[in-house]
């Protein structure tokens, strides 16, 4: 990540903008904007697969779930943040499974990069499947999205929800995140 482009390119937007940024509120505005910039796009080139993975032999086959994990992205069309909760369920196979850690660990690294919540959800659950070799996998993500809140329509209450799910997921899993859904 270059700093130095970053400060640059925030310098030119207050100007752009019509601030100077070299008044007393400002002045160190795009080195703050850059050290974020470190911490809110961690996620970009980093591979979220490295993360997970183990054998136990007295795993089943049976529903692997977290909920409510919650997240920040960045959305990439206007650089404003979208947030909300991501919900993984899997049914492992050949007794791998991953820590709890380790899948939290998947939504860190690829919601912390200029994204989309479509996009976010289908790398997550990819993500899953490279990694585990599961039966199936369903990953359901809600979030509120700022730029839909602040810009345009300006509708602040409005929540999106985008769902995958990949390989074999049973019809009782999929009915979960329907009563989640209904129960918040």
């Amino acid at each position: 990540m270059n700093l130095q482009k970053i400060e640059q390119g925030i310098r030119l937007l207050l100007e752009g903008i019509g601030e100077d940024p070299d008044r007393e509120g400002l002045k160190d505005t795009p080195r703050r904007v850059a050290e974020m910039c470190q911490e809110i796009f961690a996620g970009v080139n980093q591979q979220p697969e490295l993360h997970v993975g183990f054998n136990d032999p007295d795993i089943q086959e049976d529903l692997v779930a977290i909920t409510n994990i919650p997240f920040y992205s960045m959305c990439e069309h206007h650089l404003l943040p979208f947030f909300g909760k991501v919900h993984l369920f899997y049914f492992p196979k050949n007794h791998k499974v991953a820590g709890f850690s380790s899948l939290i660990k998947i939504v860190e690294v690829i919601s912390r990069r200029p994204q989309i919540q479509e996009r976010l959800t289908h790398q997550i659950a990819e993500a899953i499947m490279n990694a585990l070799e599961p039966r199936g996998v369903l990953v359901l993500v809600e979030a509120t999205q700022l730029c839909v809140a602040m810009r345009g329509l300006r509708k602040e209450a409005v929540q999106t929800v985008t769902q995958v799910v990949r390989g074999e997921v049973p019809l009782d899993a999929i009915n979960i995140t329907r009563y989640l859904r209904g129960n918040e």
